[in-house]
């Protein structure tokens, strides 16, 4: 789940950083330990047919099984555990008793609550027989998501983020979507610093040790611009073509950052 904060790149304000201790990076990891179980259960579900509404009463029963709690559920109102995208939906989609056919793309956004921390994620899976064009968006959404986390070192900036993703997206004939941006995120589900998609190098916070950080890059077929639907939640391309996304909650560490809700990050996943 995304925010509206700041919708230029390049304009940055003093903000107030959480720099977690080693108590509070363990209970993030915690959360993000499950989140990571969660989705290689997820990727079972994925198949014709299915309903959205399906999908998030299963994500919500395998989440609390964990001992954890959908973050999502409540919050500002969502009525949902997960948000499910499919296709044209960026972000935010609510789950109905629309069911997944073949050869669509389905974003799936989940955030955890485990003892007070938060970890939050999304995929884009591929429904069936999906077409070559939407193979090769989701594969740059994902790309853009791993160059960006391969920039977020000590020392660099929240704009280093930012212009790669930006960078891999359009470099690919995409445009990434520009008034939804990713977050801090860990005592709560999102805090300082907004991380646009899009932006300049060297410019915004400076990264430091013991942050953690939601990176989620939305990229779209089509045109950059978005709206959202009257029942105030579902982001949808205006032109109505395809949107990927990917997100990862990671911890910036001494050397380069760690993937927290990676499942090959735990051995007992």
């Amino acid at each position: 789940m995304a925010t509206l904060d700041r919708q230029d790149g390049a304009r940055y304000y003093p903000v107030m950083i959480i720099i977690k201790s080693k108590k509070e990076i363990e209970c993030i990891k915690k959360a993000s330990n499950l989140l990571a179980k969660t989705f290689e259960y997820v990727k079972g579900m994925i198949s014709p047919d299915v309903t959205t509404l399906e999908l998030d009463q299963e994500i919500e029963e395998y989440v609390r099984q964990l001992g954890g709690k959908p973050a999502f559920k409540g919050y500002k109102g969502y009525p949902a555990s997960a948000c499910i995208s499919i296709n044209e939906v960026v972000i935010h989609g609510i789950p109905d008793e629309r069911r997944l056919k073949s050869g669509d793309i389905v974003g799936i956004d989940v955030g955890i609550e485990f003892n007070g921390c938060f970890s939050d994620a999304a995929y884009t899976f591929g429904v069936g027989d999906v077409a070559d064009e939407s193979k090769k968006l989701m594969k740059t959404t994902e790309q853009a998501l791993f160059n960006a986390i391969e920039v977020a070192r000590i020392g660099n900036r929240i704009g280093d983020i930012s212009h790669e993703v930006q960078q891999t997206a359009e470099n690919a004939g995409y445009s990434v979507v520009r008034e939804f941006v990713g977050h801090g995120v860990g005592l709560k589900l999102h805090e300082e610093p907004s991380i646009p998609n899009f932006g300049k190098n060297g410019v915004g916070p400076r990264l430091k040790k013991g942050m953690t950080l939601a990176v989620e890059p939305m990229i779209n077929l089509g045109t950059f611009q978005v709206e959202v639907l009257n029942d105030g939640w579902t982001v949808v391309t205006k032109d109505r073509k395809s949107s990927a996304h990917y997100e990862h909650t990671i911890l910036i560490t001494d050397n380069k950052a760690m993937i927290l809700t990676n499942s090959s990050l735990y051995e007992d996943k």
